[in-house]
């Protein structure tokens, strides 16, 4: 243990053997707080708080433990207009939001020049950074969408074990997942990814390899967050995954990927507020707000949330209180 934490503190690489055994350690408070003096070096007590759009929950994937899984013959679908898209960006944008998140299924009706034309209206208008989230596309592509001033993109790996992958997706390949990956960081975008916790047949030495993955690309954002069943999935019967392997894979992403931005996320308070709050003593530095409007926000069901969204300007100040409550500087 003392020469893991030597090595920590020297930012020597760990294997994905010393990673699986520091994730099973009794008492992980040590590494939680050299976790949190890496993020304090590169942050200081500065949270980012973005704003998050679900534009689209229709979905050409099957994958099993989402509930906007193609096959879910429940779930109320929607599609916000071009128009819509742009008025609610705008709102975020006079709330204070300096950074949006277009997030939907993997939809084809949004082509990749559709996307584009609205992250180019959208920096015409603000100058908010944008983060896009709308699944695999070719390289042409994710080029077009850069051009137009995307200046991220999130594609979460989801899992680094290719049998766990199969198994989770008929609908595509880890090979195909990470080549995306590739593509996404080699045109220069900030480039993120993200792993559940708690899948079926997950170890230890997935979720070290998991971060590892995030390493190899090199990640400049990650999303950790639980696994959590949705009564419409073929995962419906399996356990939430736990908050506290969570935490430790933020804190061991943060001792990896120093200057990585790692958000607290949206399923992490899902299961507990308290442990969302906790993470950013963990590692973790940005912190994601739903803007989603109230007609279709809850439609956006990869899982089960008790999360609305009402007032965007309202929610935005209450949120910024609430970090302040935690000695941090909302930003």
């Amino acid at each position: 243990m003392n020469n893991l934490i030597h090595k920590i503190k020297n930012r020597d690489e760990l294997t994905k053997e010393e990673l699986s055994h520091l994730l099973a350690l009794d008492d992980f408070s040590e590494i939680f707080r050299l976790a949190d003096d890496i993020r304090y070096e590169n942050f200081g007590n500065y949270v980012d708080i973005r704003a998050i759009l679900e534009f689209s929950n229709y979905c050409k994937r099957k994958c099993k433990y989402c509930g906007l899984n193609s096959t879910n013959k429940n779930v109320k679908r929607y599609r916000m207009s071009v128009d819509e898209i742009l008025e609610t960006v705008k709102t975020a944008y006079d709330a204070g939001y300096k950074t949006i998140v277009l997030q939907s299924g993997e939809d084809n009706y949004y082509t990749a020049k559709m996307i584009g034309d609205i992250v180019r209206q959208i920096k015409k208008y603000t100058s908010m950074a944008v983060t896009v989230s709308s699944g695999e596309f070719s390289y042409e592509d994710y080029k077009y969408i850069k051009l137009c001033g995307a200046d991220r993109y999130l594609l979460k790996h989801e899992t680094s074990d290719k049998k766990i992958y199969s198994y989770l997706h008929s609908c595509g390949t880890l090979e195909n997942r990470l080549n995306a990956l590739k593509n996404i960081k080699s045109l220069g975008y900030y480039t993120g990814s993200g792993f559940m916790i708690g899948l079926p047949f997950q170890t230890l030495d997935t979720i070290a390899n998991d971060i590892l993955t995030l390493v190899s690309i090199p990640c400049d954002m990650a999303g950790i967050g639980p696994f959590i069943s949705h009564s419409d999935t073929p995962l419906r019967n399996l356990q939430n995954g736990s908050t506290e392997l969570t935490k430790r894979a933020v804190a061991l992403t943060r001792i990896m990927l120093p200057k990585a931005h790692l958000p607290a996320t949206t399923a992490l308070g899902v299961i507990d507020s308290k442990e969302k709050d906790n993470i950013f003593s963990c590692g973790a530095n940005v912190i994601m707000r739903k803007v989603t409007p109230q007609k279709y926000e809850q439609y956006y069901s990869i899982y089960p949330s008790n999360i609305k969204v009402s007032d965007i300007y309202k929610e935005r100040k209450i949120l910024e209180q609430q970090i302040k409550n935690l000695g941090r500087i909302p930003v």
